[in-house]
């Protein structure tokens, strides 16, 4: 049974603010501008989504195997599934089309300063975040998709921009890690590639 536009925004959060959509043309040349860095990032915000929707934002989290973020939607909806277990996204790609409202609105769990594409990340590549102390993470094959979410959040060109040809490998809309190594993170750390593919 498809869920209606009213159902879908108890369970996944705020729509976001339809004056606030970006055209296609201020959309790439936002990107065009974008420059994230390939090798060591930041972790620019932490993210745990509850089934009403509500996000809570966290200074420093526990990421573990089992539960991957605390408290967040995964594990109480689909644990089986390892390899949707933290949604990520770049944080200057959330800003640029979230356009002045909260980058959580986009529903991810992790937002980093890092270059996310297949070209810098092919699967199976992995980060550490917070140094030795910290969590490894490593990209799965979940591909990480625009959906009625995304849209209606960010407008219909945000939405199109992200899965076209020309942008699709830059994986705007992010990707989907899992922990092969449970530690803690904390807003700001370091983030390392430590392999590729």
């Amino acid at each position: 049974m498809k869920k209606s536009r009213a159902n879908l925004h108890g369970t996944h959060g705020p729509w976001g603010d339809s004056k606030r959509h970006l055209p296609l043309a201020e959309l790439e040349c936002g990107f065009a501008e974008l420059s994230p860095p390939k090798d060591h990032g930041e972790l620019a915000l932490l993210v745990s989504r509850a089934d009403d929707g509500v996000r809570t934002l966290r200074d420093r989290v526990t990421l573990s195997i089992e539960e991957g973020m605390p408290d967040d939607a995964w594990f109480r909806d689909s644990p089986e599934d390892p390899e949707a277990q933290l949604a990520v996204m770049r944080v200057d790609v959330a800003r640029l089309v979230a356009n002045g409202q909260p980058i959580a609105l986009a529903g991810d769990n992790l937002f980093v300063d890092l270059d996310l594409s297949v070209a810098n990340l092919p699967l199976g590549s992995r980060l550490r975040i917070g140094g030795a102390g910290g969590v490894e993470l490593e990209v799965t094959p979940k591909p990480h998709n625009g959906c009625l979410k995304f849209r209606e959040r960010f407008g219909d060109d945000a939405l199109r921009l992200t899965a076209a040809a020309p942008f699709r490998d830059l994986r705007l809309r992010g990707i989907y890690l899992k922990v092969v190594e449970a530690g803690e993170v904390a807003v700001g750390d370091a983030i390392e590639v430590t392999s590729r593919g």
